[in-house]
């Protein structure tokens, strides 16, 4: 298949640039075996039903991006993925003149050395060798870092005060990602409630989401694109969580792409799930196999996107071509502090 066999014309005022308030009260686009419909994110104790699970992702978004200096030049750099203790690998600006052995200075208490570089733009920054203690490292980027707001959310005069609240989940517990589980963004205390209430069970996975997760698809041939990869852990609870669902009849719904994308990673060719622990650079595309996942809550993607590619690959592309278009026709928000919508697997 193309890239452009995945291309859709958005609007630049479809993209929501804050949250709605409170988070439940965005707008849900069902879509089942049914048809479509238009429903909001509280309806979901409705939508489900008791055995059913939903399976989130409970990686909590570090402050992850930094202004320094090499010299007397302006640097910034986001990380994205942990290489070991105080050593990440970084998207800097600009990449071009940076060397292996340059320090990158982001306050007189706070540096980095340039240790290697990688394609596209990437260096791997070793805190620890400018003087950082590993220990200490967390705090000090809690005290320097910005919050790592997609490209697409404009902040013309910098980061606004709720920034750091509202692109964090409730349920947001192991440090490590540098963008949010955006369907996760959805849920409040109360609903989380009401679910219970309505017996849908719920357990957690984690997937520290990477900056690559924004990188376009610069293939036309979607078997040349490479897919970032990204470090996951899946638990014996989640485990015993998904197989006694299954076991049941109930439905095991994934809250984001992160979510479906661990999920079937971790999943063994008859299906079962199993413990994991490490990286993932599984890249889903229409005629991909889903082993675990019967439904999937996420949210609207780019044009072109791998995430379009994946719930294409799930739905159907004509289904999310028609779902796509009649969301941009009725005013649904898109992206990050978007909308979202409600999907059943097709086959």
């Amino acid at each position: 298949m193309k890239t452009s066999d995945f291309d859709f014309s958005l609007p630049p005022e479809c993209i929501a640039d804050h949250p709605v308030r409170p988070r439940d009260a965005a707008r849900l686009l069902v879509m089942d075996r049914t048809g479509r419909s238009d429903r909001v994110v509280r309806d979901l104790p409705q939508l489900l039903r008791p055995n059913d699970l939903l399976v989130f992702n409970d990686t909590r978004v570090i402050p992850a991006r930094l202004t320094g200096r090499r010299g007397s030049a302006a640097v910034e750099v986001t990380l994205h993925k942990r290489d070991a203790p105080g050593r990440w690998w970084a998207f800097a600006r600009p990449a071009k003149r940076l060397r292996p052995g340059d320090r990158i200075v982001f306050a007189d208490d706070f540096a980095a050395e340039v240790a290697a570089k990688g394609e596209g733009g990437e260096v791997l920054l070793d805190f620890t060798a400018a003087g950082c203690d590993p220990e200490a490292f967390p705090a000090a980027l809690r005290r320097y870092g910005d919050m790592p707001l997609p490209p697409y959310i404009r902040r013309p005069q910098g980061p606004e005060p709720g920034d750091a609240e509202d692109y964090q989940t409730v349920f947001a517990a192991a440090d490590g990602a540098v963008a949010a589980p955006t369907a996760g963004l959805h849920f409040t205390p109360a609903l989380l409630a009401a679910l219970a209430g309505a017996g849908i069970a719920t357990t957690t996975v984690t997937l520290h989401v990477g900056a690559g997760t924004f990188l376009p698809v610069k293939t036309e041939d979607l078997a040349a694109h490479r897919m970032h990869a990204e470090a996951g852990e899946i638990g014996s609870a989640a485990v015993s969580a998904v197989t006694a669902t299954r076991q049941s009849g109930g439905r095991v719904v994934a809250v984001g792409t992160t979510t479906l994308r661990l999920l079937e990673t971790a999943a063994d060719a008859d299906g079962r799930l199993r413990p994991f622990t490490g990286d993932t650079d599984i890249f889903i595309t229409p005629g991909a196999r889903f082993r675990i996942t019967d439904m999937l809550l996420t949210n609207f993607h780019l044009p072109r996107s791998t995430l379009f590619m994946l719930v294409s690959a799930f739905a159907g592309i004509e289904p999310m071509r028609a779902a796509y278009a009649h969301a941009i026709a009725t005013g649904y928000r898109f992206y990050s502090f978007g909308d979202a919508c409600l999907l059943e697997r097709a086959v």
